[in-house]
């Protein structure tokens, strides 16, 4: 079970930091992505990462802003997004991920949580 928290509203060139609380314990899975929808588009795949080696992925849209990482202390998974744009603005969720040829890969979920939403505007 995973739970999103740290969305809101920042202007351009702002900065957000999502989180993704985990119950239970990291080796339950392969790996851990953020995938964001836009309005009126599919979900895309922002960032992973793959616990058995640290390995983490990017989105190529994200270009050295974003940053994902684990936090053993708190449990977590953390998305922290820099020089944030109006493109970047949707509903980002965090699921078990697979990495496929590099990517992100949320595999043949059909059913997606609440997510927290970001929205970046002037």
């Amino acid at each position: 079970h995973l739970v999103e928290s740290g969305g809101g509203s920042v202007q351009p060139g702002g900065s957000l930091r999502l989180s993704c609380r985990i119950s239970g314990v990291f080796s339950d899975y392969y790996a851990i992505g953020w995938f964001r929808q836009a309005p009126g588009k599919e979900h895309e795949g922002v960032a992973c990462i793959r616990f058995r080696d640290g390995a983490t992925f990017y989105g190529d849209f994200v270009k050295g802003r974003f940053t994902i990482s684990r936090d053993n202390a708190k449990n977590t998974v953390d998305l922290q997004m820099n020089t944030l744009n109006s493109e970047d603005t949707g509903v980002y969720h965090c699921v078990p991920s697979g990495v496929v040829s590099g990517t992100c890969d949320y595999g043949d979920l059909e059913v997606w949580g609440q997510g927290t939403l970001v929205t970046v505007s002037a």
